[in-house]
């Protein structure tokens, strides 16, 4: 028998909800830039480069069959 589908369940924001400013959003963004922009640069490796072709040979086929 077929699982029923679940309705995506969603909480609402309480207007007291804690907001941030633009210039915390801004440090925010610059943090994480310094922390991922190491990461971005370095070599990948190549078996997973090879996993990764693979893959995107793999979604043009499904697309042109």
């Amino acid at each position: 028998m077929p699982e029923p589908k679940r309705a995506l369940r969603t909480f609402p924001i309480p207007a007291t909800a804690p907001v941030l400013d633009a210039a915390t959003r801004r440090r925010l963004g610059r943090q994480l830039q310094a922390l991922y922009d190491p990461v971005i640069d370095e070599s990948l490796d190549p078996r997973l480069a090879e996993l990764m072709r693979q893959l995107d040979a793999d979604r043009g086929g499904a697309r042109a069959g």
